[in-house]
């Protein structure tokens, strides 16, 4: 009997997608076997071992490749509108990725997995690195130095951290709030950089430029100028 017509149309992507097993809540990759993604796809266990020889390892970076495609994606904004609400969607749909997929997230980037691998760690490495690519892309530099690009990167070091925090502390606070958050976190971090970077300083006019008065950036602004005027003394 050949198998349900979902299945016989596209087997790998089915099983791919079974591999994280639609329960709630889904639990870790290496709690997975090949028998509840043989049960999730509704096939049988041998023909998991048909498209994918390698076994549970195998299916597993397949899965992963799949996941990170779909990270990588959610940086990809079109050139319009201002770079806060460029970013703020670009979070959004990270962020519901994270949501959806809270243990396995949780597994891959906090480490001593068993199905951790060169190669799986090469693959998540590959998602940071686009993600950074595109932040850069919609910040209009060619040639990003190194003080911007290591800006750049150490925001999406942090934007991992927080939504591993954010799990950890049970989804709070809630997903709108943390992205206007992360949105902040990125003016002010840049912001900081152009202190020290001809460069940074550049793009960041150039950004700000575009944000409306009432925007992210506008009220961002409105809120720290009262604690910068506390420490005049400094200056």
């Amino acid at each position: 009997t050949p198998p349900t017509r979902w299945l016989w149309v596209d087997p790998r992507r089915s099983l791919v997608g079974a591999a994280g097993v639609g329960v709630s809540p889904p639990p870790a990759p290496e709690d997975v076997s090949l028998d509840d993604v043989a049960t999730a796809a509704e096939v049988s266990r041998p023909l998991v071992y048909r498209y994918f020889p390698g076994g549970k390892q195998q299916l597993y970076e397949a899965a992963l490749r799949s996941a990170a495609d779909e990270l990588e994606q959610c940086f990809a904004e079109p050139e319009t509108g201002p770079l806060t609400q460029r970013l703020g969607h670009a979070l959004d749909r990270y962020l519901a990725f994270v949501d959806q997929h809270d243990a396995g997230f949780s597994a891959l980037l906090q480490g001593g997995s068993v199905v951790e691998t060169s190669r799986t760690t090469a693959i998540v490495d590959e998602v940071r690195r686009a993600a950074a690519e595109q932040i850069l892309h919609h910040l209009g530099e060619p040639a990003p130095g190194p003080r911007l690009r290591t800006t750049v990167r150490m925001w999406i070091t942090s934007v991992e951290a927080a939504s591993l925090i954010w799990l950890d502390e049970e989804k709070q606070p809630a997903l709108d709030e943390l992205r206007d958050w992360l949105v902040d976190h990125f003016v002010a971090l840049l912001t900081a950089s152009a202190a020290r970077d001809p460069q940074t300083a550049r793009v960041i006019r150039a950004a700000l430029k575009r944000e409306a008065p009432d925007g992210p950036a506008g009220e961002l602004a409105r809120r720290i100028l009262p604690v910068v005027s506390e420490a005049a003394h400094l200056l």
